[in-house]
C-alpha cells in the first residue's frame, strides 16, 4: 500500500468518513412522479433500476419507511438458487439466477455472489423420489440439477452426519451447481446506487400512510413527509402487503408470518455449500466471515413482528446438531426475524390490480432474496408496459379467482 494511501485511510477514519461521498443522494420528495415505488428492499430498489435502466422511465422516487435494505433483504440466509418445480417458477427463478450470474457486472458493485452449489437432502426412499421428479422437471426446464447418492453427498459435504442409525439418515440429495449464496446488503446498496445514477430519487424514513384513489386510478400516496403525487405505484413491501393494499380496499389472500436465522460464531471454513433438510427443518450454509448461517421454517402463527419464538430456535438447532454434529458446542451470536408473507399456493403474486395504475409484487414466502434480480426486472415491465412480462403473467392477482395456481410448497425446501 503507497504511503498517500495509507495517510488517506487515517484522515478518514479520524474524521468520522465525513470526505466520503454518499453512495447515493438523500433528496426532498418532489410533488410529483411518474412511478412511485413503495418499499426499499431489493425488489423495489430493483425495479426502480430496471424502469430506468431498460425502460428510460427516470422520473421515480423509491419511498421507504425506514431505512433501505432494513427489512427482509437485510433478513435472510442469503441463498439463490433456481431449482424449482413447476415450469411457471422454474422461469422465474432462473431468469433470476441469470441475472444474478452477471449483477457485479451490471451494476459495477460486487454483490459478492458465490456459486458454490446448494444440495436438497433426502432421508427415505420416499423423499429421494419426489427430489428425483424434481431433478427431472428441472432438466426440462433446462436448468442444472443432478441426483447425489449417498456416498457422493458425503464426499461433496464432509461434516454431514455419517451415521446410518440415526432418525433421519443420509440416503441422497439434488444438487444444483449453479446455485449459492451473495451479500443481501451488497444487493441493496448496488441496485440503490445505480438507480441513483440514473436519476432515481430514494426517499429513507418516508413511511406511506394512505393511498390517494380517484375514478378508480390511483393519484398519489400519503406519507409521513407529505403527499406525494404518482401516475402509477407499485407497492413492494414484503410482510406489510396486505396492510398497504388494504389501504386501496384490496384485501389479499396472504398470511404473514415471522421467519428466523441464526448466526454462529466464526471459525475455520469448514463448509463451502450450502444444505437443505425439509425433513428435520434446517439448513445451512457458512459465511465468508466463517460464521455458520441457520434457518429453519416460519413461525406458525401470523405477526408482524421481526423476533419470533423460541422453541423455533431450540427445534432448528437440534435439526442442525443432528446434521452436523461438528457444530454441536458452537455458541450463537446472532438471531434475528424477519416478516414474510404467504400466499396459498407458497407462489408470490406480481401484477396489475383492479385499480389503474397500482402494482402488487408480494407473497414471496420464504423465497424473496432469490428471486430479487428476476422480480424486479418483470414488475419493472409490467409498470412500464402496463402488462406483464410472459416470465411473471401466471403469477396475476386473479389466479386466485381462476384457481390456476403454482403450487410450490415443496420446492420451497424447507416447508411453510
Amino acid at each position: 500500500m503507497s504511503r498517500y494511501s495509507i495517510f488517506t485511510l487515517a484522515r478518514n477514519a479520524l474524521t468520522n468518513h465525513e470526505n466520503w461521498t454518499e453512495a447515493w443522494r438523500s433528496p426532498e420528495p418532489r410533488p410529483d412522479y411518474d412511478v412511485i415505488i413503495v418499499g426499499g428492499g431489493g425488489h423495489g430498489l430493483a425495479t426502480a433500476y430496471y424502469l430506468a435502466a431498460e425502460h428510460g422511465i427516470t422520473n421515480v422516487a423509491v419511498v421507504e419507511k425506514g431505512w433501505i435494505g432494513g427489512g427482509n433483504t437485510g433478513r435472510n440466509t442469503t441463498i439463490v438458487r433456481s431449482n424449482y418445480l413447476y415450469d411457471a417458477s422454474a422461469g422465474l427463478y432462473e431468469h433470476a439466477l441469470k441475472l444474478w450470474e452477471g449483477l457485479t457486472q451490471e451494476l459495477n458493485f460486487n454483490v459478492m455472489f458465490s456459486q458454490r452449489g446448494v444440495m436438497n437432502l433426502a432421508h427415505d426412499h420416499h423423499e429421494a423420489r419426489d427430489l428425483k421428479r424434481r431433478v427431472n422437471a428441472n432438466r426440462l426446464n433446462g436448468i442444472d440439477s443432478e441426483w447425489l447418492d449417498r456416498q457422493q453427498v458425503l464426499d461433496f459435504c464432509p461434516i454431514l452426519n455419517r451415521d446410518p442409525a440415526i432418525r433421519y439418515p443420509v440416503y441422497g440429495a439434488t444438487l444444483q451447481r449453479r446455485a449459492g449464496t451473495a451479500r443481501h446488503d451488497a444487493v441493496a446498496w448496488g441496485y440503490a446506487r445505480g438507480a441513483d445514477a440514473r436519476g432515481v430519487d430514494i426517499i429513507q424514513n418516508c413511511e406511506v400512510t394512505g393511498l390517494d384513489i380517484q375514478g378508480g386510478r390511483i393519484t398519489g400516496v400519503e406519507t409521513t413527509r407529505g403527499r406525494i403525487g404518482a401516475k402509477k405505484v407499485g407497492v413492494v413491501v414484503a410482510g406489510h402487503a396486505s396492510v398497504l393494499a388494504a389501504m386501496a380496499g384490496l384485501r389479499l389472500p396472504i398470511d404473514s408470518h415471522p421467519l428466523q436465522a441464526l448466526v454462529s460464531e466464526p471459525i475455520k471454513p469448514v463448509m463451502d455449500t450450502v444444505v437443505m433438510s425439509n425433513a428435520v427443518h434446517a439448513y445451512c450454509s457458512q459465511s465468508d466471515k466463517g460464521e455458520m448461517v441457520i434457518g429453519a421454517g416460519i413461525d406458525l402463527y401470523n405477526s408482524y413482528s421481526q423476533r419470533g419464538s423460541f422453541d423455533v430456535i431450540e427445534e432448528t438447532l437440534v435439526a442442525i446438531c443432528e446434521m452436523f454434529p461438528i457444530l454441536s458446542r458452537l455458541s450463537m451470536m446472532r438471531q434475528w426475524g424477519g416478516v414474510v408473507d404467504v400466499c396459498p399456493d407458497a407462489s408470490p403474486i406480481i401484477s396489475k390490480t383492479p385499480i389503474g395504475g397500482l402494482y402488487l409484487n408480494c407473497g414471496w414466502g420464504t423465497g424473496g432474496f432469490k428471486a430479487t434480480p428476476g422480480s424486479g426486472h418483470v414488475f419493472a415491465h409490467t409498470i412500464a408496459r402496463d402488462e406483464p412480462h410472459p416470465i411473471n403473467a401466471p403469477f396475476a392477482l386473479d389466479r386466485f379467482a381462476s384457481g390456476a395456481l403454482v403450487a410450490e410448497h415443496g420446492a420451497a425446501a424447507v416447508a411453510h
